[in-house]
């Protein structure tokens, strides 16, 4: 069973990190100590709403995202722990790339015939 701290942590290390800022930058930016928030990475400490939302603040990114992204983790967790394969399962977080356009031809198929004006 996978800890909600430890995915947490794990989450907001590769947010922070992404985005090549260190602990120092973060902890400074959320007002919090260095050495918590690395506690926090690293799934030692549970931190509180209101110190989780001042990380997600300094991270420039919303609490509910970072929720679903550990949601994610502890449900894919949970299945590989009970042995089920997580079939059909689509991650939040997955982006899904815009089609291309449709050449002309295609697109007047699509729209179907077109009025003429006489």
């Amino acid at each position: 069973m996978s800890l909600l701290r430890r995915e947490l942590g794990v989450v907001l290390r590769r947010r922070r990190e992404d985005q090549h800022k260190t602990l120092r930058d973060v902890a400074r930016a959320a007002g919090v100590s260095l050495g918590y928030l690395s506690e926090v990475e690293r799934g030692v400490k549970e931190a509180s709403s209101e110190l989780l939302a001042a990380i997600c603040g300094a991270l420039a990114v919303g609490l509910p995202e970072i929720l679903v992204e550990v949601a994610d983790a502890l449900f894919l967790a949970d299945a590989a722990a009970d042995g089920r394969a997580a079939v059909g399962f689509v991650p939040a977080t997955l982006v899904v790339a815009p089609a291309p356009p449709a050449s002309p031809a295609v697109a007047s198929v699509v729209a179907g015939p077109r009025a003429v004006a006489a």
